[in-house]
């Protein structure tokens, strides 16, 4: 599809909607980081025990998963923004009753965890209904999905970058528990910007009245099914649970060994994450930019070799401190450029019908190898010393990282555009957002170049 103007020429009311997405994507994740924070640190605080402090970081890793797996028919079939306003009000209700309870004497251990494992399930319907709620505002503003997904990934890694110090700041200011309210406030923020500036999507419906959707079940294997009528997107889903699980190798386990072994300081330690940040946002800001103009291929194998191959080969090195937060900053661009330039591709092949259990499938397939990484990594880690264990993570992501240059299948990754229908019992595909995108006439898609 064409468009007029690939850079988006739409009035400021017509961009309104895609503003507020990008709003909400950098103030949820401003809450959610700080949340990340501050919920660990009071119960250390309180309990003084790692163990329940891990449980409880745990609960909430699980109640995420679980909604990514199970909540996208339950996405599908729901109004997309009522659910994106509920999942965010939710959050922030879960997040309230911890200090509440505390305050009040009333917070048990099992009661933290279940209070903390709503927020993670709540965390699955509330990014993905946003991911449904996007082509619309695209489509109003008048962008391309590469500047959409970029201007909304650079407001998440903003939100992430300042979460966490700020949460920091709070805790060292007023205590972890009244922290917690700034992230509830952080949330119901988010929530009110969707019900006050973001219009309802319109959900695709049966054709001629025909029968209702399939049951729960049905709809879930349908959703899986997708992903193998859709050779590009299996393979995108294979990488993403590889890429993800050696990342969680080096985020969780690696850069702390490092951070101690070598560098031997925490504040170091910060400065690599920083850096790596750093250059995250910068990248999603140039695919946004740019991405449009570029060959999806190639970015995307050279993102990945900055990501995985030059990251891990410059710890490996052990170089001056200067030369390595470089290295690591653009190794952050790579980073910043995956993310949107695959939920570019994922919104071209994606029908509108099924995007909910789609994209809550991806996140759950990100999610489930991280834990597997982190164990194979502290099992290297302890058999062959830290540079051994960095070099075979490197190697296995360079594998991974160049099988787009080997399958014929990667080669549809240039191919701007939806995917040949497949046979489904599913409605046909209606527009998203028509009810404030452009009139038909003016002839913008909502991946228009």
């Amino acid at each position: 599809m064409t468009s007029s103007y690939p850079g988006g020429s739409a009035s400021p009311r017509r961009r309104t909607p895609l503003a507020a997405l990008v709003a909400v994507s950098g103030i949820s994740s401003l809450g959610m980081a700080a949340t990340l924070v501050a919920v660990p640190w009071f119960v250390l605080h309180s309990t003084g025990s790692g163990a329940r402090t891990g449980l409880v970081a745990t609960a909430e890793v699980l109640g995420l998963l679980c909604s990514a797996v199970l909540a996208g028919p339950v996405v599908d079939r729901l109004p997309v923004r009522a659910t994106s306003i509920g999942a965010d009000l939710l959050t922030a209700a879960a997040i309230s009753l911890i200090p509440l309870l505390h305050a009040w004497g009333a917070l048990p251990l099992p009661v933290l965890i279940v209070l903390v494992f709503l927020v993670g399930a709540a965390r699955g319907p509330s990014d993905t209904s946003k991911q449904l709620l996007l082509p619309g505002a695209m489509e109003c503003a008048g962008v391309t999905a590469e500047r959409a997904t970029g201007a909304v990934e650079g407001a998440r890694r903003i939100g992430m970058m300042a979460g966490a110090p700020l949460a920091g700041l709070l805790i060292a200011a007023v205590g972890p528990v009244r922290t917690l309210y700034a992230d509830t406030a952080a949330m119901a923020l988010a929530a009110l910007l969707v019900a006050a500036l973001v219009p309802a999507a319109a959900r695709p419906r049966p054709a001629d009245d025909g029968p209702e959707r399939g049951s729960y079940g049905h709809e879930l294997r349908f959703g899986l099914g997708q992903l193998r009528r859709d050779p590009l997107l299996g393979a995108m889903v294979a990488v993403l649970m590889l890429t993800n699980a050696l990342d969680g190798a080096l985020n969780g386990v690696l850069y702390p060994a490092y951070g101690t072994q070598v560098l031997g300081s925490s504040a170091l330690f910060g400065a690599m994450v920083t850096s790596m940040g750093a250059g995250a946002l910068l990248g999603a800001a140039l695919y946004g930019w740019a991405g449009h103009r570029m060959p999806r291929r190639a970015v995307f194998v050279g993102a990945f070799v900055l990501v995985g191959a030059v990251r891990c080969a410059a710890l490996a090195a052990e170089p001056p401190t200067g030369v390595l937060l470089a290295v690591l900053a653009l190794s952050g661009i790579g980073s910043g450029i995956v993310g949107p330039l695959m939920m570019s591709v994922a919104y071209e092949r994606v029908p509108a019908a099924v995007r909910g259990r789609v994209f809550g499938l991806l996140m759950a397939a990100a999610l489930a190898a991280t834990p597997l990484g982190m164990l194979g990594a502290g099992l290297a880690l302890d058999a062959s010393g830290l540079v051994a264990a960095l070099l075979g993570t490197g190697a296995l992501y360079l594998a991974v990282t160049l099988s787009p240059l080997v399958f014929p299948v990667w080669r549809e990754l240039d191919s701007r555009g939806p995917a040949k229908p497949a046979e489904a019992p599913e409605p046909a595909e209606a527009p998203v957002g028509r009810e404030y995108g452009p009139p038909a006439a003016a002839g913008a898609g909502i991946l228009s170049e």
